[in-house]
């Protein structure tokens, strides 16, 4: 069996990845969380530990060599020092790190490419919640990069755009099913400029299965985005296709919107555009078109009972 240590898991797209990879042959999946959301899931061994807890998961981790590790819960560098620093040398094949496209630089040269400006610090302007979240992911990165050479293990950096999709706990997608199962006016941006780039959760955990011990993703860093560019309205009207609703819309000036605190999930003025063919040319991977995910995604709200 192969085994793979996941690092998270438990939530979002590190479940979504679990339950794939349950159904894929010969892999022993380990997960390590803090045991808030357990999984219960057949296959599959949960450890509850802290991932910066050095002497629990050195008692707690089974003594085997890993194919990979798949890491969806690194916010800042000591998350990954700190990890590899209770891993033996040689026993872990490959490091796969989840970042985010948040970690470049604002840019006019669009679409942003994997080599484009990164970010040279933290972002005070998005608020103190925010602030360090992208500058961190990337230090993420340059650490990982440097722990792999020191243990001469390769690594991979995989950073999906705006994820949507099963089990997604933030207000994006489910507040506009919500506004538009409550029959409640949506408001939209009067500029329709700000364009945006998706992924589904189900596409990215396809991709992370394919890059398990893929040399052709060693050491390397790849986009997660589909092709689909979508404003404000075109994601509304995708919305009124897929849910067959009435949808109120009305517009406003951006000013207006933040004076409100009208909690719309994406920018209002700014471009989220991304390439993400270069993990589609390594792998051969074709992405869900944006309308068929968010349809997956909305049969699953409504699964829920309106949650997702």
């Amino acid at each position: 069996m192969k085994n793979i240590l996941v690092i998270g898991g438990s939530y979002f797209v590190g479940r979504v990845f679990v339950e794939e990879l349950v159904k894929e042959a010969g892999y022993s999946i380990y997960i390590v969380n803090r045991g808030n959301a357990p999984l219960n899931m057949e296959g599959v061994h949960e450890i509850a530990c802290d991932r910066n807890d050095g002497d629990g998961l050195r008692h707690k981790l089974p003594s085997l060599d890993w194919l990979a590790i798949v890491d969806f819960c690194a916010y800042e560098p000591r998350d990954i020092k700190n990890l590899i620093s209770v891993l033996p040398e040689g026993s872990f094949k490959q490091y796969i790190y989840i970042s985010t496209t948040s970690i470049y630089k604002d840019t006019l040269q669009l679409p942003v490419m994997e080599d484009s400006p990164k970010l040279t610090g933290p972002q005070p302007e998005l608020g103190p919640q925010m602030a360090d979240y992208a500058f961190n992911k990337w230090l993420g990165e340059l650490e990982l990069m440097k722990q792999c050479r020191q243990r001469k293990s390769p690594y991979t950096c995989l950073r999906p755009a705006i994820i949507y999709g099963k089990y997604n706990y933030a207000p994006r997608e489910s507040w506009f099913f919500d506004m538009i199962h409550q029959d409640k006016t949506i408001v939209l941006p009067d500029n329709e400029l700000a364009l945006f780039q998706f992924v589904s959760v189900w596409d990215v955990a396809k991709i992370i299965i394919a890059c398990l011990d893929n040399e052709k993703v060693f050491d390397k860093a790849f986009n997660l985005s589909a092709e689909d560019l979508v404003s404000y309205r075109r994601f509304v009207e995708v919305l009124k296709e897929i849910t067959g609703k009435r949808v109120s819309i009305r517009t406003e000036s951006i000013e207006t919107i933040d004076q409100q605190r009208i909690p719309l999930p994406f920018p209002l003025d700014k471009h989220l555009i991304y390439s993400g063919a270069l993990i589609q040319q390594v792998l051969g991977f074709q992405y869900i078109p944006f309308k068929e995910g968010m349809r997956q995604t909305y049969e699953y709200y409504k699964e829920q009972g309106g949650q997702t």
